[in-house]
């Protein structure tokens, strides 16, 4: 399988990475801040970062982009909707929404890594409607219902 990436800024390739797996073990491709000059997410605020490519994910494949955990963790910005989808029939431009949880203002860099590309298989399952469920030992316990 391929991951066919198209640049879409001459910059790619050059100034900013091609995405790449940052080593042998890593599941997801990192990906990059394709900016002309920094852009600063304003405290509590949130800004669409292009990362300068489109991406054909095969089909039977979902491209999921979610936040570098250190972003997160050292910086706290992450991603307003958690994840990203990138469905395989997509073919614009990728983008990372970001979201600063801080209470100032924090700067992303051109060619900072700013999130992850993890492509995985995707199952489409036929909806039916039913009246009852298969019964479970759990049955319809909600949050905390495991007792954990």
């Amino acid at each position: 399988m391929k991951l066919k990436i198209k640049p879409l800024s001459d910059k790619i390739g050059r100034e900013i990475p091609l995405p790449y797996y940052a080593t042998q073990g890593a599941a997801a491709l990192d990906l990059h801040a394709c900016l002309d000059e920094p852009m600063t997410i304003p405290p509590e605020g949130q800004v669409m970062v292009p990362t300068g490519i489109a991406a054909a994910v095969p089909e039977g494949y979902v491209g999921i982009i979610a936040v570098r955990s250190s972003m997160g963790i050292r910086r706290e910005v992450g991603m307003p909707n958690s994840i990203g989808v990138i469905d395989s029939d997509y073919r614009g431009p990728l983008g990372v929404a970001l979201r600063n949880f801080r209470r100032e203002p924090y700067t992303v860099q051109p060619g900072d890594r700013i999130a992850q590309l993890l492509v995985v298989p995707v199952l489409c399952p036929e909806v039916e409607v039913v009246d009852t469920l298969p019964e479970t030992a759990r049955g319809a316990g909600g949050f905390g219902s495991t007792g954990r």
